[in-house]
């Protein structure tokens, strides 16, 4: 099984990447925000995981072990396939969508893409107690502040499950931030 790779990005497409590893191209496929941090040109090292399916193989690549561990864990959850999981962990930061897990957040598991509200009460009610423990470190980061902000971005049109990921991961970066800030650095990144 291949586990790891490590080569150039050769060529970005919806979905997914080339990656040119010793001579030979591999078609990655990838979440949204990993495929979007991507350059042509650029070295790059993947974590990933091979399956076999009746169209062939598929490979998929990930930025670091906690989102492998995490999409393989989705995997394990009957009727979630690698589009749902990929969804998932595009529209959730690993720690976020870990937490999501942990304590049944109906409302963050439904705002990716192709997750309903008896998927995500099964995905909740089957890796509750299964979520790798290091990705739960770190304090929860809910607050009035994030709440205006995701709110705030989500009356722009964004989506709400994306919006709170973003506002989310940089609360955790600046803690004493405030709504505007939160706001306009969130309409950086999803734009």
């Amino acid at each position: 099984m291949i586990r790891y790779l490590q080569g150039k990005v050769l060529k970005k497409e919806e979905g997914g990447f080339l990656l040119l590893v010793g001579g030979v191209g591999f078609f990655v496929q990838a979440p949204g925000p990993f495929l979007a941090s991507l350059r042509e040109g650029q070295e790059v090292a993947v974590h990933t995981h091979l399956q076999l399916k009746e169209e062939g193989l598929a490979l998929f690549g990930f930025p670091e072990e906690e989102s492998l561990a995490l999409f393989e864990l989705l995997l394990s959850v009957s009727g979630v396939g690698p589009k749902v999981a990929l969804s998932l962990l595009s529209a959730l930061t690993p720690k976020l969508l870990a937490r999501a897990l942990m304590e049944g957040d109906l409302r963050l598991l439904t705002a990716a893409s192709g997750v309903g509200r008896r998927l995500a009460e099964r995905l909740a009610l089957e890796l509750k107690g299964k979520v790798p423990p290091s990705l739960l470190t770190g304090e929860k980061v809910e607050s009035e502040v994030a709440e205006e902000a995701v709110l705030a971005l989500a009356a722009l049109g964004f989506k709400e499950g994306q919006a709170r990921s973003v506002v989310l991961d940089l609360l955790a970066q600046n803690p004493k931030a405030k709504a505007q800030e939160l706001i306009k650095e969130a309409l950086k990144r999803l734009r």
